[in-house]
């Protein structure tokens, strides 16, 4: 059961968030819907003489204008529903149960007038795109698996753009990382090469004119030769080529 306190602090809150709303919306015309045509947030009056991808542009804007100005509404509809609900003096409890919703739910969701278990935001979509099902692999539907496949497939597109960014979290993945940058399926994985060697090694058709491109693997690779106290990834080279190694070494540095 609330408290006067805190009944007086979430109405407060309430029409707060209603006043800033109703603000933005006029501000902003409701995001341009009043207006007649999404050309007329561009100051354009035909698309005659417009490129495809300026119209392709301005339809995205003005998709993304109504999607807005609808969660707007809908907000402020909530707003008005729970500040309804405090003139009937049924807010803080479940309309379907009845029990006290609990003050940690009304502080993070105020306009709520369910509890937890009886909410109707209940769902959570597991569609895919329609598109995935006419397509055919590599990038139709895909899952995540350890075969390494020589053609770039679905899963390697996946992994390129979640590259930058996602919305999990090192907990998410099970396994330690080290940077916020590695937080997507098989970081780990090289990229454009198969031994992490030859990712800083390089040399001509030949084999000669060997190049090093300094970098994580090189220094990792450098320490392990060193810790063993060898040469190579082989093993330790035999005299008469470690002599020569030797010589060519000298007089290269």
């Amino acid at each position: 059961m609330l408290t006067k306190q805190q009944l007086s602090t979430f109405r407060s809150r309430l029409l707060k968030e209603k006043k800033e709303i109703e603000e933005r919306l006029i501000a902003n015309d409701h995001f341009g819907k009043e207006r007649s045509h999404a050309h007329d947030a561009v100051g354009e009056l035909s698309s005659a003489d417009n490129h495809p991808g300026d119209e392709g542009t301005e339809l995205y804007e003005r998709e993304k204008d109504i999607a807005l100005n609808e969660l707007a509404e809908k907000e402020l509809k909530d707003i008005e529903h729970a500040l309804q609900a405090m003139e009937n003096r049924t807010y803080g409890t479940c309309k379907v149960c009845g029990k006290d919703i609990p003050y940690e739910r009304l502080v993070a969701l105020p306009t709520t007038t369910f509890c937890k278990e009886h909410s109707p935001d209940q769902f959570v979509s597991h569609q895919r795109p329609l598109e995935e099902g006419v397509l055919m692999p590599p990038f139709g539907k895909f899952d995540f698996d350890d075969r390494d496949a020589v053609m770039y497939d679905a899963e390697d597109s996946w992994q390129d753009v979640a590259r930058f960014g996602t919305s999990e979290t090192p907990s998410d993945l099970g396994k330690d990382v080290d940077h916020y940058n590695d937080i997507y399926t098989e970081s780990e994985e090289n990229i454009g090469y198969v031994e992490d060697f030859e990712n800083f090694a390089a040399v001509d058709i030949y084999g000669k004119e060997v190049t090093i491109y300094p970098n994580m693997q090189h220094e990792q690779f450098e320490k392990t030769l060193d810790e063993e106290g060898i040469m190579s990834n082989i093993g330790d080279l035999p005299a008469y080529e470690k002599d020569t190694y030797t010589e060519e070494a000298e007089r290269r540095y």
